[in-house]
């Protein structure tokens, strides 16, 4: 692996006079893949948007120089008569070139021909369905060619089919672009199939390592505060 590109020590956040995320220290180089797991309310989007610089925190994140985050949310409520198009929502803030949205289209598998290419792109928002807007909110956080992705639990709401097919997507991003990446996921598969490291959290870092020497049925019990099997279905990398 590369050099060392996220060092976190310490890192505390309060909400309120209470901890919600404490003592958690981890560190990232570049290329890997890192899971954050844990029970809802542990702390995980918190610790993402302490890494976004969103909140206060205590204790230390240190980026390396000039890095560049792209950030998948977990979802967006869009309604159906949503006004954007899928080409405006692409570029919303952001600048790209036509050469540039039409190779990231086709790494998230919305590439087509011309004509389907402007069709999609002048379709609304709010008519795709959620894998499709799954896909285009990926899209968006790889404009401008980001060094690291965030992606908050990239297949809520989506079907076990169209779950696989995005854990694919995002192998075959991480290989073809050296992306390093973090993902918050609640299925312990997905954790052994691709990632180089998990970090355990239920407000506390419970763990962090390789999944195969961390995630032990103590860790788990600690983890969730019951002993649960992992998923039935399985990703292929």
């Amino acid at each position: 692996m590369g050099e060392e590109i996220l060092k976190v020590e310490k890192l505390t956040v309060e909400f309120y006079g209470q901890k919600v995320v404490k003592d958690v220290n981890f560190s990232l180089k570049k290329g890997e893949v890192l899971a954050v797991v844990g029970p809802n309310g542990a702390g995980k989007s918190v610790l993402f948007r302490a890494l976004l610089g969103l909140i206060p925190y205590s204790g230390t994140i240190r980026w390396q120089k000039k890095i560049k985050i792209g950030y998948v949310p977990q979802k967006l409520a869009i309604e159906k008569n949503f006004p954007l198009t899928v080409g405006e929502f692409l570029t919303l803030n952001k600048r790209s070139s036509k050469e540039e949205l039409r190779g990231i289209l086709k790494l998230v598998g919305l590439a087509g021909s011309g004509d389907w290419e402007n069709a999609f792109l002048h379709k609304k928002i709010g008519q795709l369905s959620m894998g499709q807007f799954q896909r285009v909110l990926i899209a968006h956080s790889l404009i401008g060619k980001p060094d690291v992705l965030l992606f908050d639990e990239p297949t809520a709401g989506v079907d076990v089919s169209g779950e696989e097919t995005i854990y694919q997507l995002f192998k075959k991003m991480q290989k073809s672009d050296k992306l390093t990446v973090i993902l918050i996921s609640h299925d312990l598969n997905v954790v052994h199939d691709f990632t180089d490291n998990v970090l355990c959290l239920n407000g506390e870092q419970i763990c962090f390592g390789r999944p195969h020497e961390v995630l032990d049925h103590k860790t788990i019990h600690k983890l969730y505060g019951e002993d649960i099997s992992e998923h039935a279905h399985h990703h292929e990398m």
